[in-house]
């Protein structure tokens, strides 16, 4: 086949033989660095998606891509029928980057959240008590935990749940935000809260203030596991510690599929050889670019940087005219920015003729999630590009 070149040829490629669960903007990259991605025609466009924050340190950072390079030449995977020598140090050093005991690598977010799934209804049976079959987890409306048939069993994104069943029990599903229906829901059969610090995919909605501290009570209260997936969001900036870690996206650099469940060593003690695997998770190849994510994590630059140029970010949304732009939302460099009329489709597409990247969702609602790594020159110059398409509106 003659290679294609243009992205009309690529595209049409695409729809003629790829499955239609994606719909893209009409843009094929072809190379990125950066804040910055080109296109196969050789436009250049900055990137205020990111990858759904899994490229939060840009596209081939220098310390990722020499890691990854050097693990190359290495050895790229053993399985876990072997050890290697990246593993038990990537392990030691999330968990105590995390401040946990232990550490259960996996590949995709979605493979934490189902390992969290089963650790917590493990620890349920074994060390809470809970009668076999009766265990409860306990999620939230606007949820997004992935894509599997048992996770989108608990979603309430009719385009993500239907069509699917039979559904997987033993979840409970109640309002956001809403302590008292939290209250309400626990009990003794409950073995974890699974919670999003701030809901993603439901337009980056954070939870009012205090209640992830009333979340951590109330499992504290019950004896249920607190549950933090920290894929895109942390509980840090309100000062809670949950009690199990869910991590993924950005730990891979953006180079190499990486998550984990952190959690403390009487949760992933319940683990013995046999009960849960995977034949790629804490590959060596991943582990080496993990470890190089949490050094530069280690340092603070990053959540420093995100903090700073976050409030920025959000102060020049926050002027944006409040007839076309409803209300904006998230924190740090991270914001959902809902749109009176327009839909969050057509926003994108004006704002890739612009040469900026972005996703739209649910509606009306356009994400932003810039690299950490972006300068503030290149973000107010994206945030001109946002705000000529609100005014011209």
């Amino acid at each position: 086949m003659t290679t294609p070149a243009t992205t009309s040829d690529l595209r049409a490629l695409s729809d003629a033989h790829s499955a239609h669960n994606y719909h893209p903007l009409p843009v094929v990259i072809s190379a990125a660095e950066g804040a910055w991605v080109t296109d196969v025609e050789g436009h250049r466009y900055l990137d205020m998606l990111a990858a759904y924050s899994a490229i939060n340190f840009g596209h081939l950072h220098p310390r990722l891509v020499a890691a990854a390079r050097h693990q190359l030449d290495r050895v790229t995977l053993v399985s876990r029928a072997f050890d290697h020598d990246q593993f038990g140090l990537f392990c030691a050093e999330l968990a105590e980057l995390a401040g946990m005991d232990m550490v259960l690598p996996m590949n995709t977010g979605a493979e934490a959240v189902e390992t969290a799934i089963k650790t917590a209804r493990k620890w349920g049976y074994e060390v809470k008590g809970v009668p076999e079959g009766d265990a409860v987890i306990i999620a939230f409306e606007g949820n997004f935990h992935g894509r599997t048939t048992t996770i989108v069993s608990f979603s309430t994104d009719p385009d993500a749940r239907g069509s699917y069943g039979p559904y997987t029990p033993g979840f409970r599903v109640i309002p956001y935000g809403d302590a008292d229906a939290l209250a309400a829901a626990m009990g003794p059969n409950v073995a974890g809260v699974l919670i999003e610090p701030i809901q993603g995919e439901a337009g980056v909605v954070a939870p009012p203030p205090g209640y992830l501290a009333k979340v951590r009570e109330l499992c504290s209260a019950h004896g249920a596991l607190m549950i933090a997936d920290e894929i895109q969001s942390a509980c840090e900036h309100d000062g809670v510690v949950p009690d199990m870690y869910l991590l993924g996206k950005a730990l891979g650099g953006g180079i190499v599929p990486l998550s984990a469940v952190v959690s403390s060593r009487e949760v992933l003690g319940v683990f013995k050889p046999g009960q849960h695997g995977s034949t790629f998770g804490g590959n060596p190849l991943a582990c080496a670019v993990g470890r190089e994510v949490i050094a530069m994590l280690g340092t603070g630059e990053f959540q420093e940087r995100s903090a700073k140029l976050g409030t920025h970010m959000h102060h020049r949304l926050a002027a944006l005219p409040g007839d076309v732009v409803t209300e904006v939302r998230g924190r740090g460099l991270w914001a959902g920015v809902e749109f009176a009329s327009l839909s969050g489709r057509q926003v994108c597409e004006r704002l890739a003729a612009r040469r900026v990247l972005a996703k739209d969702t649910h509606g009306t609602t356009i994400r932003l999630a810039p690299p950490l790594t972006i300068s503030k020159e290149e973000l107010d110059w994206a945030l001109d590009q946002v705000e000529d398409v609100v005014r011209s509106s």
